[in-house]
């Protein structure tokens, strides 16, 4: 094969890291890439990417999959848009991308504002319209009050729709870093400079990017053999691994020793941005509806979506960091300001299954051992600000009340290297419970099973 066809398919795992193909996909992609490549391959990686290969989409006979391969996107402004262009004349014909783009539309709504009058963010309807002496004033004589209105309303609407788009790829973005870390913003030509670290990356966002199961026990763990394998061929070539790219998804101590200082604290730099940013979108949903803090069980009203999500890249970037304070060696920032981690609101029937069979801990209450911790401990946006102080022996203090390990469980330090778990097929899930058939998966979503709501009708006919 040619070279051509080795940059396309680094090109495909590179659009991986912002999509959601299932890792068996990602192992086949990575098997075509070292063909085209011409590499040969060591009999353990061989074996493993065939292992997961085997079960892709182009190697199963329906070659389908019920679940969505990418994040949800948020609906761009195309309609708006499009409106504004035959309401005003300053607007052009613009590229159906532009639609998604915030800087774009915002552009549009000020030099659209220009034509009426009208500043940007004057969106009250009573205060901030022109009455018929300004219109005149400011050579809107010949339109009237109709028309006028028409272009207010427009323009009002569009910067709520504008705030509403801002807000979901801010959310997108927190549900891919919760899950795959900063392998994301990796930009292809950081990515490809090694395709073995290319191929590594790829595969554990992948796994990252896995759906959680319902389930009473653990989730699966991330690393599993493949991952090994694929992290081996980075070892036996450490020379020609690009240890930075790998850093951003996989902050182990042997890949951060292999960085050099100058990344290290670019890297935690980017990590301190995303715990702030996180933070504020915590706090944000807190101060609509403080949560229940004691056992974080949802309650009728609560975004926990939203909370989840931020929560899960809230411990990720606080793993990050705290890895990289490791590295750097800088433990006394630790010793006065170590926020703790944040749990994520759980369904009332899963703390019960969990209560029934005796909980992680031990307690027979069904909660998270760290719920207890995060209870008593400052709010994380409170100490990022420095209202409250939570040094490391306040934090290591609580967990020996509650008999958590601050270690193990990462409190007071990095997230323990993991150990490789043998592969399994990404099983099909509907409301997270896993589906043998994916033709099967797709009748059972549509009819509401597995929703906690009552099943449509048309289902049961």
């Amino acid at each position: 094969m040619s070279s051509s066809v080795a940059e396309q398919l680094l090109r495909e795992l590179h659009a991986s890291l912002t999509q959601r193909k299932r890792p068996e996909d990602v192992a086949r992609l990575i098997q075509e890439l070292h063909a085209a490549r011409g590499t040969t391959l060591d009999v353990a990686t061989g074996a493993a990417l065939a292992a997961a290969a085997e079960h892709s989409l182009s190697n199963l006979w329906h070659g389908y999959t019920s679940m969505l391969e990418d994040f949800a996107r948020p609906v761009g402004a195309q309609r708006q848009l499009a409106r504004a262009t035959s309401l005003f004349a300053s607007v052009s014909e613009l590229p159906v991308s532009a639609g998604d783009d915030p800087d774009q539309i915002e552009a549009v709504i000020r030099r659209a504002g220009e034509e009426i009058g009208r500043a940007y963010g004057q969106n009250h309807f009573a205060a901030d319209r022109l009455n018929r002496a300004a219109r005149t004033a400011a050579g809107l004589g010949e339109m009237s009050k109709r028309q006028y209105n028409k272009r207010f309303r427009l323009l009002r609407r569009m910067e709520a729709k504008l705030a509403r788009l801002i807000h979901q790829h801010h959310c997108r973005e927190v549900t891919m870093t919760g899950k795959g870390a900063l392998a994301h913003t990796l930009s292809y030509e950081l990515f490809a400079a090694d395709a073995d670290s290319a191929a590594f990356i790829a595969y554990l966002t992948a796994r990252g990017y896995m759906r959680s199961v319902f389930t009473n026990g653990r989730q699966r763990q991330v690393y599993d053999e493949v991952a090994e394998a694929l992290f081996n061929r980075l070892r036996a070539a450490p020379e020609r691994a690009c240890w930075y790219a790998v850093a951003h998804a996989y902050p182990t101590t042997e890949v951060l020793a292999r960085v050099s200082d100058q990344d290290l604290t670019r890297l935690l730099v980017r990590w301190n941005q995303v715990l702030r940013q996180v933070a504020d979108l915590l706090e944000g949903i807190w101060n609509r509806r403080p949560l229940e803090r004691n056992t974080m069980i949802v309650r009728r009203g609560d975004d926990s979506t939203t909370w989840n999500q931020a929560a899960q890249s809230w411990n990720t970037a606080r793993a990050h960091w705290l890895a990289l304070l490791e590295e750097l060696g800088q433990y006394e920032i630790l010793d006065r300001f170590c926020p703790g981690k944040v749990p994520r609101l759980m369904a009332a029937d899963v703390v019960g299954w969990h209560s029934m069979s005796g909980g992680e801990d031990g307690s027979g209450d069904g909660l998270h051992p760290d719920t207890h911790v995060w209870a008593e401990l400052p709010l994380p946006w409170k100490v990022l600000r420095g209202e409250e102080e939570c040094p490391r022996s306040l934090v290591e203090a609580v967990c020996l009340r509650h008999r958590v390990d601050p270690v193990a469980r990462a409190w007071t330090g990095p997230r323990p290297t993991a150990k490789a778990v043998a592969f399994r097929r990404t099983p099909e899930l509907v409301h997270g419970v896993a589906v043998a058939d994916p033709l099967l998966a797709s009748v059972l979503r549509s009819a509401g099973v597995y929703s906690g709501k009552g099943m449509r009708a048309a289902a049961q006919e």
